[in-house]
């Protein structure tokens, strides 16, 4: 999963997904720009004012066979001060129970522990959205709380500590 850099974030947020589509050999499709394109905006702020968020921030889910973006996730800016992460994730109706957001959350779960300044892994769900539940749950994080969230409303706050012994 390519990491979108400040100017490829830049163009999406314009809804210029041609020419990102052509440097990274991925199909972004009109459907997966306009899912993506607000928080492409927010991303490219936030990466202009702290540069070190760069590794934590927006990648395409691409599926393998057809280099086709079926979603795109992100963490939402680098460890804080104690550690924790907090991942999201989208993926298109069409690609939904299929499978490719639990190899993509788990493939960024494993990145993330194996730096040494994380100790929390964390999502934020919304309490209907049972998939997500789900997935989470089938990577060992747990329910912990709950939050508001300003855009989003109610959230289950599920997470996990990295194990000491785990990847690194």
């Amino acid at each position: 999963m390519p990491i979108l850099g400040l100017e490829q974030l830049r163009r999406l947020a314009d809804g210029d997904a041609a020419s990102v589509s052509g440097e990274l050999g991925v199909t972004l499709s009109s459907e997966w720009l306009d899912e993506v394109r607000i928080l492409a905006g927010l991303r490219a702020r936030q990466l202009a004012e702290r540069p070190q968020d760069a590794p934590w921030l927006l990648r395409p889910i691409v599926r393998a066979d057809t280099h086709e973006a079926v979603g795109f996730l992100n963490f939402h800016r680098e460890p804080d001060e104690r550690g924790m992460i907090e991942i999201g994730y989208t993926l298109l109706p069409a690609a939904r129970g299929q499978g490719y957001a639990l190899e993509a959350v788990r493939g960024m779960f494993a990145w993330a522990e194996r730096r040494p300044e994380v100790r929390y892994l964390r999502a934020a769900i919304a309490p209907d959205n049972e998939r997500s539940i789900n997935l989470v749950t089938k990577l060992g994080l747990v329910h912990i709380g709950e939050q508001w969230d300003e855009d989003d409303g109610r959230e289950l706050i599920y997470e996990r500590e990295v194990a000491a012994d785990g990847p690194r």
